[in-house]
C-alpha cells in the first residue's frame, strides 16, 4: 500500500457516508505498531475479536502526515483496507514522519473506535540524494518502461542486444525494458542478459557515490542473481529476493490488492571506480529468471 489513497476519504467521511458510527461496536483495535524501513512502513496490530458472535469483515488503516491534537482518525486519509492484522505502507525515498490508526469493521457494518495512533519515520534511501544518473521513478511502479506491463514476449525483438541506455538522451518508455530476463527464461532465449546504464561526469567524484535498485517484483522461486560492474570492474553480486511472479503481467505495486512483492537493493560505489567522461554501469543477470524494475540510479549524498 502507498501514499496514493484518495485524500478525500477520511474516517470521519466514512462515518458520514453511512458505514456506521464509531460507538456501534465496543472497544478498539489494540497493539498497533509502526516500524519504518527502506521504502516501507510496516504496520501490525492484534486481531480484533467482536462480541455477540460477529466476525471482522475488514480493517481500515488511516494515515496522516501531521499529528492531530484531536482524533487522528477524523482527519487522516484512508490508506487501505485489509482482511489481515498487518499492512505494508510503501513510501518514497525521502524520510518522513507519518501517523497511523486502524478501525475494525464487523460483519454488521458497525465500526470500532480508532486504535490509539502510532508514528513512524521511514529510512532514508540513497535515492533521496542528488541523481548522477537514473532510470525510472522510485515510486513502486514500472509502467514508465518499455513493453510494460505485459509485453515480455516482444523483448528479443525490441532489445536484440540487450538494453543500452544513455542518461540524458535515452527515454525509459523506449530504451529500458520493464523486465530483465535471466538464463532460465525461454522468452529471453535462455541466456544471460546485460542491462547497461551510461552517464557522463565532468570530473571523477572525490566522495563515494551509491547505487539504488528498486524492483516491483521478481520470480517467486527463481529470482536468481546479477553481477554489477562499473567501468568493467566488479562492484557487487546481488542475490534477489523471491517475488510474487506477477511483475511480468502488471506494473503497479501501489494498486489496492496488488500481489506484487517489491524489493530494494542499495550499496556504495567507491569514488575510485569513476572517471571523468563516460561511465558505464552494467547489470548482468547470471542466474535464475526475471526481475521487474521500479527504478535504478546512481546518487551523490546531499
Amino acid at each position: 500500500m502507498t501514499d496514493t489513497t484518495d485524500p478525500a476519504t477520511t474516517a470521519a467521511s466514512a462515518t458520514r457516508a453511512g458505514r456506521g458510527r464509531w460507538d456501534h461496536t465496543p472497544g478498539a483495535v489494540s497493539g498497533l505498531t509502526a516500524t519504518g524501513g527502506l521504502a516501507t512502513v510496516e504496520l501490525t496490530w492484534h486481531s480484533y475479536r467482536p462480541r455477540h458472535g460477529q466476525l471482522v469483515d475488514h480493517y481500515e488503516v488511516y494515515v496522516s502526515e501531521r499529528a492531530d491534537r484531536g482524533d487522528l482518525a477524523h482527519s487522516a486519509t484512508l490508506l487501505g483496507r485489509t482482511l489481515y492484522p498487518h499492512l505494508t505502507h510503501r513510501v518514497g525515498p525521502e524520510p518522513r514522519k507519518r501517523h497511523y490508526t486502524v478501525v475494525a469493521v464487523v460483519s454488521s457494518g458497525a465500526r470500532t473506535r480508532p486504535a490509539r495512533p502510532v508514528s513512524a519515520v521511514n529510512a532514508r534511501s540513497v535515492a533521496a540524494g542528488r541523481a548522477v544518473a537514473r532510470v525510472g521513478d522510485f515510486d513502486h511502479k514500472g509502467l514508465e518502461f518499455a513493453l510494460s506491463p505485459d509485453q515480455s514476449a516482444r523483448y528479443r525483438t525490441a532489445f536484440p542486444a540487450g538494453v543500452d541506455y544513455r542518461y540524458g538522451t535515452s527515454t525509459p518508455g523506449r530504451d529500458w525494458s520493464y523486465l530483465h530476463p535471466g538464463p532460465s527464461d525461454a522468452w529471453g532465449g535462455r541466456k544471460e542478459h546485460t542491462f547497461t546504464l551510461r552517464f557522463d561526469l565532468a570530473a571523477a567524484p572525490k566522495d563515494d557515490l551509491a547505487c539504488a535498485l528498486w524492483l516491483i517484483d521478481a520470480h517467486a522461486t527463481a529470482a536468481g542473481a546479477a553481477e554489477v560492474t562499473l567501468n568493467g570492474r566488479p562492484v557487487r553480486t546481488l542475490q534477489f529476493q523471491g517475488g510474487a511472479t506477477r511483475g511480468s503481467l502488471e506494473g503497479d505495486a501501489t494498486r489496492v490488492g496488488s500481489a506484487l512483492k517489491p524489493s530494494y537493493y542499495e550499496f556504495p560505489l567507491a569514488a575510485g571506480l569513476f572517471t571523468a567522461g563516460e561511465n558505464v554501469l552494467r547489470l548482468r543477470k547470471t542466474s535464475g529468471s526475471w526481475i521487474a524494475y521500479d527504478a535504478l540510479g546512481v546518487f551523490a549524498a546531499q
